[in-house]
């Protein structure tokens, strides 16, 4: 397998920004997704009949992201560090990226509020607060350590808007990285990996 390490500078970004296009064509309110990052080169030598529905264009990209469905349950953001921990990835993945929708406040306003509310009771605050923004963030690692971000505001839903960086979401990132960690998800094979994307491509974006 060719290693991550040859891959462009701008490899991960450019998935970033196709997966968060991809998502938000879909409008607002939808789950949590999780997509496999996988080498394009390496996907089209095991699946050559690929080529002609990836297309031209996506075929020259370097990361070719594949959805894996909603997470289990449609779990709240409180939970997902527990959901993504039981994810184990085969070697054939060399990335996985993870777009959620969350209510945020003005870092002022949550130094605010008490450390003693729950999660549940903060999120309804933070839900009824006229200073909330609604945000979809997309977050992304790579195996050998990558990581990368966009954040896209409801009140500013264009493309041109879109925030991006490589420390722009740094907690979704360190949580997204736990399914890289070795013997701490399921065992190989299970979850998420190699067949539910083969199955699910012809969701990619």
């Amino acid at each position: 397998m060719e290693s991550v390490g040859t891959l462009p500078p701008d490899a991960l970004s450019r998935a970033v920004v196709e997966i968060e296009k991809h998502v938000s064509g879909s409008g607002w309110d939808q789950p949590a997704q999780l997509f496999a990052l996988v080498l394009t080169d390496e996907l089209l030598r095991a699946e050559p009949q690929l080529a002609a529905q990836l297309g031209a264009e996506d075929a020259s990209q370097p990361l070719t992201p594949i959805a894996q469905g909603e997470l289990p349950g449609g779990l709240e953001v409180e939970h997902l560090a527990d959901a993504l921990g039981r994810i184990e990835w085969p070697d054939s993945v060399s990335g996985c990226a993870v777009a959620i929708e969350q209510v945020v406040l003005p870092a002022s306003v949550e130094a605010g509020l008490s450390s003693a509310e729950s999660d549940a009771e903060l999120a309804r605050m933070a839900a009824s607060d006229p200073r909330r923004h609604e945000v979809r963030m997309v977050a992304a690692v790579l195996r050998e350590g990558g990581r990368f971000g966009a954040v896209r505001l409801r009140s500013h839903d264009e493309d041109s808007a879109v925030l991006t960086g490589t420390d722009l979401v740094p907690t979704l990132c360190e949580v997204l990285s736990l399914t890289f960690e070795p013997s701490v998800g399921l065992q190989p094979g299970a979850g998420a990996g190699v067949d539910g994307m083969r199955n699910d491509e012809e969701n990619r974006p």
